[in-house]
């Protein structure tokens, strides 16, 4: 895989041009003083769509979940 390191000077001057290197597979980082910040990636199609309620039934919330925590708690004696 190719791998491409630019400024953000660069970034900005050439950003057409580097999306289009992302698109095709390759790596492009963009850095600021040497150092990497970001990495531009192409989003993926999600190939179904989402269904609500999927996933009912798997999780739980706590009857107090929104409780005020004790004293102790917060003085770390808990």
């Amino acid at each position: 895989m190719q791998m491409t390191k630019v400024s953000i000077q660069e970034a900005t001057e050439h950003l057409s041009e580097l999306v289009q290197q992302a698109l095709e597979g390759a790596e492009v980082v963009i850095t600021n003083d040497g150092t990497s910040l970001v990495r531009l990636v192409p989003i993926v199609p999600v190939d179904r769509p989402r269904v609500l309620g999927l996933n009912a039934g798997e999780i739980w919330i706590s009857d107090d979940f929104d409780a005020e925590l004790p004293d102790d708690f917060w003085l770390g004696e808990a």
